[in-house]
């Protein structure tokens, strides 16, 4: 039966492309009026998400007429170039046919015949191809690109999510929407066994919308994921970013801390707290706002929206972005959202004018590193924001000590939070003791939650409930007992800085 629905399958996407090739160009790849000023932006961005590829050796997937293919064979070593239209790969080879280090084929991915050898790989790329595949056949594909692969090897993809983004009319449309965590979880779940007996994995390096299509169209559909593929504990494998979003961020979890703080938000005061504390900003019209640690895009749609600004929205989970992403589906601004550790990534200097983060830094352990980084990053007269956890200056009880220790946190008093702040080379550093406010939220929102205790356990369950009132409970002494604090960080880069790098 699967046998005759992939035949199936292949058939409607074969009489597809070739409604829509038949005059092989630009325009025609793409499905798109704006094609050729989409290509200018987003073929440099694309390129500029892959790992180096100068010397190595590419199996690009869907090639088509060549978009990438040049770009490709200019530095790398090999470049294996694959479609299954003829017609395309044939005027591919007539504009890229000159690079001698590059092969084409015409051939189908889903083929058993492939005849590509283990381990051969240092990079597979494919920009929009397995939304032309069947949930199966995204599935089998997974498993043989993790084959093709030599180990610390890169697969990098494209697809269109949730919605069609080109203009151009179609009699017919097979192509699969889908979700981005439908790809997530099918490449976090590959496993592969080598010849000597060890397993591989798909670790997730990075996830983000492409920013072309954000910038032009407001659109957040069009999402590229890198993988690379590392040795894995056992057949099952167990990274860290697997934990994450099967453990602490599930999105059941998340769904129900939104449910206490307001819809769009995971963190304290929800909407209300967002407004407040945004309005200290006077964002204006096209300021570039780097929110760190931006959950499900809450706060990032309301001043995009509010105030006409862009935003780049990153964070560590990938169920975060993920939901973030289908909530962002018409609401048509300019927000980014990528998967991505602070900590790690890098930003030239001086590309925002406002830095913006809430209850998250918490998290990081060496913040002078990263408040030196949010300074290099900001343009001079930036501004940044935070809201965290802090704690008394004394010593904290065994009990406090034990929660910390157990959430990972690294938390400082509000005084000595501000002066990291200015040790990272901030002027005008406002540092607020919160904790008044934090109480009045945490309240307002137990209570709110105890009166609709009946719909909330329905929904989640009495454990789900009792978790949540147990927690702000807890917080809620230790903020009591002058414990637990929570700050607010004004902080603002000269306007005559000059960045060190």
């Amino acid at each position: 039966m699967a046998s005759c629905a992939n035949s199936s399958e292949r058939t409607l996407q074969l009489n597809y492309w070739k409604e829509h090739s038949i005059v092989p160009s630009v325009e025609a790849m793409m499905l798109d009026s704006q094609a050729s000023k989409l290509d200018q932006e987003e073929r440099p961005e694309i390129l500029s998400l892959l790992p180096p590829f100068n010397g190595k050796s590419i199996i690009e997937l869907g090639a088509g007429i060549g978009r990438f293919t040049g770009e490709l064979a200019k530095t790398a070593g090999h470049v294996l170039a694959m479609d299954f239209m003829d017609n395309l790969i044939k005027k591919n080879e007539e504009v890229n046919g000159h690079y001698k280090n590059t092969e084409f084929k015409c051939a189908d991915v889903t083929a058993l015949d492939l005849k590509i050898p283990e381990a051969s790989a240092d990079i597979v790329f494919s920009n929009w191809l397995l939304m032309y595949l069947s949930d199966h056949e995204v599935e089998d594909l997974a498993r043989n690109t993790i084959r093709w692969l030599k180990l610390g090897g890169y697969i990098f993809f494209r697809e269109s999510c949730f919605h069609q983004s080109g203009d151009h009319k179609r009699k017919n449309n097979p192509t699969h929407y889908r979700q981005p965590s439908f790809y997530t979880k099918v490449f976090e779940q590959t496993h592969f066994q080598e010849e000597d007996g060890t397993y591989t994995e798909y670790q997730l390096v990075g996830c983000k919308c492409v920013g072309a299509y954000v910038r032009n169209k407001k659109n957040q559909n069009q999402v590229c994921w890198l993988w690379q593929k590392v040795e894995a504990d056992g057949p099952e494998g167990k990274s860290f970013q697997r934990f994450l979003d099967t453990v602490q961020y599930t999105e059941t979890g998340i769904l129900r801390y939104e449910r206490i703080f307001g819809k769009g938000f995971v963190s304290t005061g929800g909407l209300e707290t967002t407004k407040e504390f945004v309005k200290k900003l006077e964002l204006k019209e096209g300021d570039r706002v780097l929110d760190v640690g931006c959950g499900i895009g809450g706060g990032d749609f309301y001043m995009a929206e509010e105030y006409d600004v862009e935003v780049v929205g990153i964070d560590l989970s990938i169920n975060m972005i993920s939901l973030a992403l289908e909530r962002s589906i018409g609401r048509k601004c300019a927000i980014e959202f990528e998967v991505g550790d602070c900590t790690k990534m890098n930003f030239p200097p001086s590309s925002f004018d406002v830095i913006y983060s809430r209850d998250t830094i918490l998290h990081i352990q060496d913040k002078p590193t990263l408040f030196k980084k949010f300074y290099e990053w900001l343009k001079p007269g930036g501004r940044l924001l935070i809201s965290d956890y802090c704690r008394s200056p004394s010593t904290p009880s065994p009990e406090f000590a034990a929660y910390i220790d157990q959430r990972g946190y690294d938390l400082h008093s509000v005084e000595h939070y501000g002066q990291m702040l200015e040790d990272a080379g901030f002027e005008n550093v406002q540092a607020e003791d919160q904790t008044t406010r934090f109480i009045e939220v945490l309240n307002k929102e137990l209570t709110a939650t105890a009166e609709a205790r009946e719909k909330f356990i329905e929904d989640f369950s009495e454990d789900d409930y009792n978790y949540i009132v147990r927690g702000w409970e807890s917080k809620l002494k230790r903020c009591g007992n002058g414990e637990q604090k929570w700050g607010l960080f004004l902080a603002y880069k000269s306007t005559f800085a000059a960045n060190a790098l």
